[in-house]
Order: structure tokens, then C-alpha cells, then sequence
């Protein structure tokens, strides 16, 4: 079987790990074909560390290499990739899946045009049981994260509302509100909502709360699911990336996972 060609739009910490997986657990199935980033630094740097060197192209050069193209940016950017990869009806998999809710409508061409998108489940457990409830009627979806105060450094919401967390001693509750408000407040720290939201009832209806914690070393994330099925509770305690602690350890791991699972011929899980 010929090996999957993939692409990663984006040099920073998932992106890197990415790479690295493609050339080392990953190398069996994945062929890394070419890496970009708007910083030409850093896909220098990211192309210096790799075993086997790859190309560093332009976003539309390196579509035109890959099989599929992972989107490890930003928001910004991740509803036009997915954009551009149904039109040349490439595979997608997408990390800054926040930039996706207001754009659904893109999930539903690439399915109708049966262009591959693959979202990971991220920092969370619980997706494939929110997916199986979702067969049903699901009367609420609620998430609860809590970060240490480093985490959350510099998120727009925080500055526009004059909200200080640089020297609290307790837990502070920083935001309420719906998943489609939490990821403009939040683009980098709380994506987790755009998955469950996709997965579940939308981002509209799906709940989150947002609490800085400082007594904690890890992020942690609790999701309560209510519905026809009956409720389902979980609670994830991630370590941060070492390299960067907006980043939990597992969504890059789960990433690697949803990669190496594009080739496998047995599924398990919804």
C-alpha cells in the first residue's frame, strides 16, 4: 500500500510534533512531503530538526504535493484551508478547529463533494459518547476547564475586559458563556468547545465556563452530557506541552492519533 503524502500548514508546537511523528511512529503509512508557515523561520527551523529534509512551499504548492493537508495555524486560517481543500478535494485534518464554527456550511460541502475532513478529539475525552447521544435527543452539553493562570496570558477577552490574573491566589471564574463566544474570547486556550460543539448540539447551545486556577499544574476539562441516553460525566487532567502551556500534551497526541488512524482498516470507538 502506498504511503499517505501529507502536508502540515503551520511550524509551531503541534505542527513540529506532527512532523516528527510523520518520520518516526508514523513513518510506515505517512510520507511528510512539504511543511509551510508564515514565518519562513520556523519552517526552517522545524525542516532543520527533521530527520529527512522536506520542501518548504507556498500553502497552494504544497496542497498540490500532499494527500492531505494538516492545518496546525491558527483560526484565522483553518476555515479557508478546509475552504481550499474541498475545491482540489484533498484530505483535511484540522487543529484550529474554533475557526470552523460560523463556517458549518463547509463540513456539509465536504461530506456532499465526499472530501475527507478529520477533526481530533483534542484535550478531551468523551467525543465518541457525545456522537452516540447525538443519535438521540441531547437536552445539554456543558464544559468546564480550568487553567493555570500562564495559560491564559494574553487572550483578547482578558484585555478587553480589564481582567487581571497575574498574581490571584484562588480560582477566578474568567468567563461564561456559549462555545461560539468562548472561541473569539479564547481563540487559543479553549478549543476543545469547537470540537464538542461540532460533535454535539452547536456552538450556540453547548455551555462553557472558563475558571483560572493557580493552585493547578495541568489543564483540566470536565464535560457533562444530558439527554435521552442519560448523563455522562467526564474529567481529563492534562499536562501542558513543555514547549508551549497554551497546548495540552494530549491534543497533540490525540493529533498524531487521528493522523495515524486515516490509513488503519480497523476503527474502534464511534
Amino acid at each position: 500500500m502506498s504511503k499517505i503524502k501529507v502536508g502540515i500548514i503551520g511550524c509551531g508546537t503541534i505542527g513540529t510534533q506532527l512532523a516528527i511523528a510523520c518520520q518516526g511512529r508514523l513513518a510506515k503509512s505517512v510520507e511528510l512531503v512539504a511543511v509551510c508557515d508564515f514565518d519562513a523561520g520556523k519552517a526552517a527551523a522545524l525542516n532543520k530538526s527533521l530527520k529527512k529534509k522536506v520542501r518548504l512551499l507556498k500553502i497552494g504548492d504544497l496542497m498540490g504535493k500532499a494527500d492531505v493537508v494538516v492545518e496546525a495555524a491558527s483560526a484565522r486560517i483553518s476555515g479557508d484551508v478546509l475552504k481550499e481543500c474541498i475545491r482540489r478535494k484533498k484530505g483535511c485534518l484540522i487543529m484550529s478547529v474554533g475557526g470552523l464554527l460560523g463556517r458549518e456550511d463547509l463540513l456539509k460541502k465536504a461530506e456532499k463533494l465526499g472530501v475527507r475532513v478529520y477533526i481530533p478529539s483534542g484535550a478531551i475525552c468523551g467525543i465518541d459518547g457525545l456522537k452516540s447521544s447525538s443519535v438521540g435527543k441531547i437536552d445539554s452539553v456543558t464544559l468546564t476547564t480550568r487553567k493555570p493562570p500562564k495559560g491564559l496570558f494574553g487572550a483578547p477577552y482578558l484585555k478587553e475586559k480589564g481582567i487581571d490574573i497575574t498574581n490571584i491566589s484562588e480560582d477566578r471564574t474568567v468567563f461564561e458563556g456559549s462555545a461560539e463566544e468562548a472561541v473569539r474570547a479564547f481563540p487559543q486556550n479553549i478549543n476543545v468547545s469547537a470540537v464538542l460543539s461540532l460533535a454535539g448540539i452547536g456552538a450556540k447551545a453547548t455551555r462553557v465556563r472558563l475558571v483560572a486556577s493557580p493552585g493547578l499544574g495541568r489543564n483540566v476539562h470536565e464535560v457533562e452530557i444530558r439527554g435521552d441516553a442519560g448523563s455522562i460525566f467526564t474529567r481529563t487532567e492534562n499536562v501542558p506541552s513543555k514547549a508551549n502551556p497554551k497546548t495540552s500534551a494530549l491534543a497533540i497526541l490525540s493529533a498524531i492519533a487521528t493522523l495515524g488512524g486515516i490509513s488503519d482498516s480497523v476503527k474502534i470507538g464511534t
